[in-house]
């Protein structure tokens, strides 16, 4: 009997083999696969990763994102890491992150930062680059972190097509737009060269009424009577800051600005102008079914 039992043992041995293998080829496949647990305080970052399929485990201003930038929308499971320029480093600590991901803008924590985790900084709006250019650089980028290449391209490619698309909607004849959002009653940021605005008018065929200087995030602050005088169609994105449109119902100035010879101004929902691909997209859509909108009235 006992050498029965030996060969049966033998047996099992020899047979479970290659299936022990086989498992842990595919936890090791799985294990490649995954992608790194990522945390960010940038905006334009996580929406990347979220539109890549990779939202990130932590995100800083989690309620401000959903006002701001919206979609893609973070998933609930996304932690709050507290304000952005002043994260909770206690809480950071405790979600082990492999990787966290900056901007510029938040470049002075790095030597914080880089003692829970590894820190990339991914640049945007660079001065004297494409903005474009430089929105599909960062998709692949962020993409090469969590092993999303393909996924980059398709984003790429399905931005492209779908401003495409939405630009044959729109009439040839639209007229110049000025696109501004209001910092009090007196003062707006006006969008022109270097921005996420501008990028997607000009992949629209829209032309923008402003030729003024811009900063690098592509918008000067000037007051309204900088706006007198051109001529063009006013879009204003919001939120309209507490009081400012009382202020400007009272407003010679700004009532000459909106003369009905120049078209009731477009209102466009919040949309992060500090953006990537996302972002570009998403005031496309809005852009458009305003002026669509517009013109069916």
């Amino acid at each position: 009997m006992e050498p029965f039992l030996s060969a049966l043992r033998r047996l099992r041995r020899r047979v479970a083999r290659p299936f022990v293998a086989l498992l842990a080829l595919i936890c090791a496949a799985s294990a490649l696969a995954a992608p790194p647990r990522l945390v960010t305080l940038d905006w334009t970052v996580a929406e990347t990763l979220v539109a890549l399929g990779t939202p990130p485990a932590a995100v800083a201003q989690v309620d401000a994102y959903r006002a701001w930038v919206k979609n893609p929308a973070l998933p609930d499971s996304v932690t709050d890491l507290g304000l952005r320029t002043q994260p909770n480093l206690e809480l950071l600590a405790d979600l082990a992150p492999e990787r966290i991901l900056i901007s510029p803008m938040f470049a002075n924590l790095t030597p914080r930062l880089e003692r829970i985790a590894p820190v990339d900084n991914l640049s945007l709006y660079s001065p004297g680059r494409d903005t474009w250019t430089e929105m599909r650089e960062l998709t692949r980028r962020v993409a090469g972190i969590v092993g999303r290449s393909e996924a980059a391209t398709r984003l790429i490619e399905d931005t492209q097509s779908r401003l495409a698309t939405l630009g044959e909607r729109l009439d040839e004849g639209t007229p110049p737009l000025l696109i501004v959002q209001f910092m009090d009653a007196r003062h707006v940021r006006v969008f022109g060269d270097n921005g996420l605005y501008q990028a997607v008018l000009e992949r629209l065929g829209l032309t923008n009424a402003w030729t003024g200087t811009t900063n690098a995030w592509g918008f000067s602050l000037v007051p309204i009577e900088a706006l007198a005088g051109l001529d063009a169609r006013l879009v204003v994105v919001e939120p309209y800051p507490a009081g400012v449109r009382e202020a400007l119902a009272d407003s010679g100035l700004w009532q000459r600005l909106v003369a009905p010879d120049r078209g009731t101004p477009l209102t466009l929902a919040p949309v992060w102008s500090f953006g990537a691909l996302p972002s570009a997209s998403r005031f496309a859509e809005l852009l458009v079914a305003a002026l669509e909108n517009d013109h069916v009235r």
